[in-house]
């Protein structure tokens, strides 16, 4: 089953998409989220949260600075201050 996944910021929703995985830049380091994972918060760091399409694809990349990220029951959402690009 695929991951939904939304990358938000104060301004906009710069993605809503179904995905294999997401690994996410935590203050207390890198985490992946698949979907089915155990509800869970962290606040984010500067640097790039990596989009898994599917399983064994490449990386698209974006960068991101600031913020939290939050697994719950419809996915992961990703509440960025500000997204490049």
């Amino acid at each position: 089953m695929p991951l939904h996944f939304e990358l938000v910021t104060p301004a906009r929703l710069v993605r809503s998409e179904e995905v294999h995985m997401v690994v996410v830049p935590g203050t207390d380091g890198e985490f992946g989220v698949l979907e089915g994972h155990a509800p869970f918060m962290s606040t984010i760091r500067d640097g790039q949260v990596q989009v898994y399409r599917t399983a064994g694809a490449q990386p698209e990349v974006i960068a991101v600075r600031g913020g939290f990220a939050e697994v719950g029951e419809k996915g992961l959402t990703v509440l960025a201050e500000h997204v490049d690009g």
